[in-house]
């Protein structure tokens, strides 16, 4: 069934499955499973077995993996992270569809979740294959018109070139650049990961994995979202 979808808000059922009753199970389980993250326990049964104790629905599930945490992962992450008033002049690498989606997801009222290490992530999921949708030219103005205000420069674009119709908003954020002068790069990459751990540049995301293997990043999608977003639904799981 084709994907008929205009906006990337939320999920029917995220009105009952976040609301003010369900939270302190959510941060509950936060913690449980934080817990057995630093004890060494691995993510999948860790979950499961968090996820069982308080009988959390996938989605659910979903947000409390990606709010949770180690102590250690904790720790390197805000030993690493840079403040947004510290990357003028500096360059970006920006982890494309990473921040993009957050902010289409927080512009068009999706559900997004204030996790552990103080980032701001959504439940959205592209499988392969990315839609534009009524909030993407929006999004990306505010990107930009962010990054201009706080003196980024040399601002490198990575996006999946596995995803199907990277090639097409790889077009439409250089034509979004040049109108707007920009100094963007936009790279298609078949792993953005891998350059985005190794690289020396300041590194936009809120990809755990990243996050635990970059040496420098900058919490980019949450300060455009408290500045900008002002109407976001933001779920505290910290």
């Amino acid at each position: 069934m084709p994907d008929k979808r205009i906006h990337r808000g939320p999920h029917p059922t995220d009105m009952k499955l976040f609301n003010a009753g369900a939270i302190f199970d959510l941060r509950s389980a936060i913690d449980d499973f934080s817990l057995l993250l630093t004890k060494g326990y691995a993510d999948k049964s860790a979950l499961k077995l968090v996820g069982d104790k308080f009988s959390l629905t996938e989605r659910q599930r979903l947000a409390v993996m990606r709010s949770a945490c180690s102590d250690e992962s904790l720790a390197r992450r805000k030993e690493h992270e840079i403040k947004t008033a510290d990357v003028t002049s500096h360059p970006l690498i920006i982890d494309g569809y990473n921040i993009l989606i957050t902010i289409e997801a927080a512009m068009s009222g999706g559900f997004v979740f204030i996790g552990r290490d103080g980032c701001f992530r959504d439940l959205a999921s592209i499988h392969g294959t990315y839609r534009k949708v009524t909030e993407t030219i929006p999004a990306m103005k505010l990107i930009g018109g962010f990054l201009k205000k706080i003196g980024a420069e040399n601002c490198l674009w990575l996006l999946d070139s596995p995803v199907s119709n990277s090639g097409r908003l790889k077009t439409l954020i250089g034509e979004l650049a040049r109108e707007n002068q920009w100094d963007w790069e936009i790279e298609l990459l078949t792993s953005p990961d891998a350059k985005l751990k190794k690289t020396d540049m300041i590194v936009v995301s809120s990809d755990s994995v990243i996050l635990d293997g970059c040496e420098r990043w900058v919490n980019l999608a949450r300060a455009i979202i408290e500045e900008k977003v002002t109407n976001a639904r933001l779920v505290d799981l910290s």
